[in-house]
C-alpha cells in the first residue's frame, strides 16, 4: 500500500529519494518522510501531511538535506491518522514530538504492512523502557529492532531476523543504523521489495518506476530475507543469518511507459494504451494462428485433466474472473466458480484434488490473493498466476504463470491492466475449449480471429470520447447511478459501477438485470441515471424489458450495445455503440466507453482522478 524507497551511494540522497517517492505517490499519500544520514552524524528525519510536494518544499526538493545514503516513504494510513507524528520514518530514540529533525536514534526505518501483534510487542517495550510518541505499528517494529539490537549486542542482521521471528503480520521494511552509514537493511514478509544496484550505487523501492530511471536490472528479496545494502552491493540473508544468493531480473518496459506521456492524467493515458496492453498480451500467446500457452507451462495433457476451476482475485480482477466464468463454461463446459480472495482463505476449502485454481493480481502482491494461493497449495490444488508484474510473489509461488503484457499501470483505478488479463482469460478459453473438444477447428480459427481483431476496434471505441464526455458532464453531480446487465453484460456492469464509484465518489451498484424487481427498483426515481448494458444478442430483449421497467419509474436512460442494435433508441434517452464482435470478447471494447464515463465524470467534479481518497494501487494488507 504505502511506497518505500532507498539510496546509497556518492550522490546526495535527498533529491534522488523524493524523486522516487514521487513515482509511488499512486501507493500512499496522506503523509511522507525522509530520513537522510551524513556519515557519523545524526540522521536528519522530515517528514510532511498530504501530498508529496509538501515534503519537497519543507526541504527545497532536497537540497536542504545533507547525506548520500536515505530512506524515504510515502504514507496510506493503517494504524494512526493521517498525521506528521505518523508518518515515516519512524525512530528508535525515546524522543518527544513527531520524531523530526536532527534525531539521536540508533535505528531509522520506514515499513510497508501490517503488524498484527503491535499492542503486545508494544507493550513489552514499554515495559524495558521504551516511550512511544506515534500512535503506528511502525515505531513498534522500528523500537523492537533497537531492543535486540542493544540487548544481545549483536549486528543488524541478526537484530532484524530475531524481530521478524517475533512479530506477525506482513511488512517491507528498510532500517538504517548510526553505527553502520552508508548502509540500508531490507527485510519482507508478504509485501513487494526489490533492489537494484549500480557502479557505486544502490537503489530499493516497493516498486519498480521509483528506481528504473537508475537501472533496469533489479533483485526481488524473497519472503523472511533480510538485504544488507551497500554502495554498489547488496547481500541476502535467510532467516538464520546465512547467506543465500538471488538471481537478478531485468525490467523490460521502458521508463517512459511511466510517465503520463502529454496527457492530463495516468488513468485518461492507461485507457489510451488499451489496445497495446491488449495486442502485446495476445501477442505473447498466440503464434502462427495457434494459441500457444506453453510459456505458461500448461501442456495440452494438463488442460485435459482439469475438472473444475476456481477463479480467485480481488477488485477488478474479480470482475476479470466473473466474466471469464461466463466464457469459460460457455466454451470448454467446465464448472468454474469465482472466489474473492478475502472469502477464498478464510472458507473451509471443498476442492478436488483435478481442480486447477486461477489467481489473478496485477501487482502479484495482493495479500488476500497471495493467501488464497498459499491455501490452495496447502491441499495440493494446481494453482495457475494471470499477474502483469514479471518476479512478483504470487508469479514465483504459483505453479504456472500466464504473463499480461500491460506494461507499468500507475492510476489507483486499473484500466489498462484490467483489459489484459481479460484478453488472457478469453485466449485461455479458447485454448481448454479446444483441448477439450467442446471447441471446433472452425470455430477455435474463428475465435482466434475474433480475438486478434479486438486492439483495432478498441481504437475505435476510444475515437468516440467525445460524446462521452459530455455525457459525463451532464450527470456529474449525480447521487445514485445503477448499471445492469445480464451474463457477460452483468460481468461488465459490476466493473463499470466500480470505476464510477472509486474516482468520482458518486454511489453506484452493478444488479444481474432479472434481479432489479426483487428489492433494487424501490430505489429508482426521477432522474435516476440507469445504465443498460446490452451486448448479448440473446439477452438483448430481457434487459430492454428491465430497462423500461426503470423508465415507467422516471429514470434517465443510458444504453451500451454494439453497432447494429439502433431500435435501442426507442427505449433509452443516450446510447453508445461499440463495434459488432463475437458475444464472448465483446466485453473488450464495452467496458471502455464505463471506463471513459467514470474519468470525465471525476474531472467534472475536479476531484483527483490518479489518486482518489482512501484508495491505494496495490493492497499488501488484509
Amino acid at each position: 500500500m504505502c511506497g518505500i524507497v532507498g539510496y546509497t551511494g556518492v550522490h546526495a540522497a535527498a533529491p534522488i529519494l523524493l524523486e522516487g517517492l514521487s513515482k509511488l505517490e499512486y501507493r500512499g499519500y496522506d503523509s511522507a518522510g525522509i530520513a537522510v544520514r551524513n556519515g557519523t552524524q545524526l540522521a536528519e528525519v522530515v517528514k510532511a501531511t498530504g501530498k508529496l510536494r509538501n515534503l519537497a518544499d519543507k526541504t527545497d526538493n532536497g537540497c536542504a538535506l545533507a547525506g548520500t545514503c536515505g530512506i524515504g516513504h510515502t504514507r496510506w494510513a493503517t494504524h494512526g491518522e493521517p498525521s506528521q507524528t505518523n508518518a515515516h520514518p519512524h525512530v528508535s530514540g525515546n524522543c518527544s514530538g513527531t520524531g523530526s529533525g536532527p534525531v539521536e536514534s540508533d535505528v531509522v526505518g520506514v515499513h510497508n504492512g501490517i503488524i498484527e501483534n503491535f499492542a503486545e510487542l508494544k507493550l513489552k517495550l514499554l515495559n524495558n523502557g521504551y516511550t512511544f510518541y506515534s500512535e503506528t505499528d511502525t515505531e513498534v517494529a522500528v523500537k523492537l529492532v533497537d531492543y535486540y539490537y542493544k540487548k544481545y549486542k549483536i549486528g543488524p542482521v541478526d537484530a532484524i531476523n530475531r524481530m521478524m521471528v517475533r512479530v506477525r503480520g506482513s511488512y517491507a521494511l528498510a532500517i538504517m543504523f548510526k553505527d553502520y552509514p552508508g548502509e540500508i537493511y531490507a527485510a519482507r514478509k508478504d509485501s513487494p521489495m526489490i533492489i537494484g544496484v549500480n557502479e557505486g550505487e544502490a537503489y530499493l523501492a516497493s516498486d519498480v518506476p521509483a528506481i528504473l530511471k537508475y537501472t533496469r536490472s533489479v533483485y526481488y528479496i524473497d519472503n523472511l530475507q533480510v538485504a544488507r545494502i551497500v554502495p554498489g552491493a547488496v547481500t541476502f540473508y535467510d532467516l538464520n543469518g546465512d547467506e543465500v544468493s538471488i538471481e537478478p531480473t531485468e525490467i523490460t518496459w521502458d521508463a517512459a511507459a511511466a510517465e503520463k506521456g502529454g496527457y492530463q492524467h495516468f488513468m485518461l493515458k492507461e485507457i489510451h494504451e488499451q489496445p497495446t496492453a491488449v495486442r502485446d498480451t495476445l501477442n505473447s500467446l498466440i503464434k502462427d494462428g495457434e494459441i500457444d500457452l506453453s510459456s505458461a507451462g500448461l501442456t495440452d495433457e494438463l488442460l485435459g485433466s482439469v475438472s473444475a476451476i476456481h477463479i480467485v482475485a480481488c477488485g477488478s480482477a474479480w470482475h476479470v474472473g466473473m466474466e471469464a466464468q461466463y466464457i469459460i463454461e460457455d466454451l470448454a463446459r467446465l464448472p468454474v466458480r469465482v472466489e474473492l480472495a478475502s472469502e477464498f482463505r478464510y472458507r473451509r476449502l471443498l476442492l478436488d484434488k483435478d481442480a486447477l485454481v486461477i489467481v489473478i493480481s496485477q501487482s502479484g502482491e495482493t495479500a488476500d490473493s497471495l493467501a488464497a494461493l498459499r491455501a490452495a497449495k496447502e491441499q495440493g490444488i494446481r494453482t495457475l498466476a494471470v499477474v502483469n508484474v514479471i518476479g512478483s510473489t504470487i508469479a514465483r509461488e504459483a505453479d504456472n504463470v500466464l504473463y499480461t503484457l500491460a506494461g507499468p499501470e500507475i492510476a489507483v483505478a486499473t484500466t489498462k491492466a484490467y483489459s489484459a488479463q481479460l484478453a488472457a482469460m478469453d485466449a485461455f478459453a479458447v485454448a481448454l475449449g479446444r483441448v477439450r473438444g467442446t471447441v471446433e477447428e472452425e470455430d477455435y480459427v474463428r475465435y482466434i480471429e475474433e480475438l486478434v481483431a479486438l486492439p483495432d476496434k478498441m481504437t475505435r471505441v476510444l475515437e468516440d470520447k467525445e460524446r462521452i464526455q459530455w455525457f459525463a458532464s451532464k450527470f456529474a453531480n449525480a447521487r445514485d447511478i445503477f448499471f445492469i446487465g445480464r451474463g457477460v453484460d452483468y460481468a461488465i456492469s459490476l466493473e463499470g459501477s466500480l470505476k464510477m464509484k472509486e474516482i468520482s465518489y458518486i454511489h453506484s451498484e452493478a444488479y444481474a438485470a432479472g434481479e432489479l424487481k426483487h428489492g433494487t427498483i424501490s430505489l429508482v426515481e426521477d432522474n435516476t441515471l440507469v445504465i443498460g448494458v446490452l451486448t448479448q444478442d440473446d439477452l438483448f430483449e430481457k434487459t430492454i424489458s428491465n430497462l423500461v421497467e426503470c423508465k415507467s419509474r422516471g429514470a434517465y436512460l443510458m444504453g451500451l450495445t454494439c453497432y447494429g442494435h439502433y431500435n435501442v433508441e426507442d427505449t433509452v434517452n443516450f446510447t453508445v455503440y461499440i463495434p459488432k464482435a463475437d458475444s464472448h470478447f465483446v466485453g473488450s471494447l464495452a467496458i471502455i466507453p464505463l471506463q471513459l464515463l467514470g474519468y470525465y465524470t471525476s474531472v467534472a467534479r475536479g476531484l483527483d482522478v490518479d489518486k482518489p481518497r482512501n484508495l491505494a494501487k496495490s493492497v499488501t494488507v488484509e
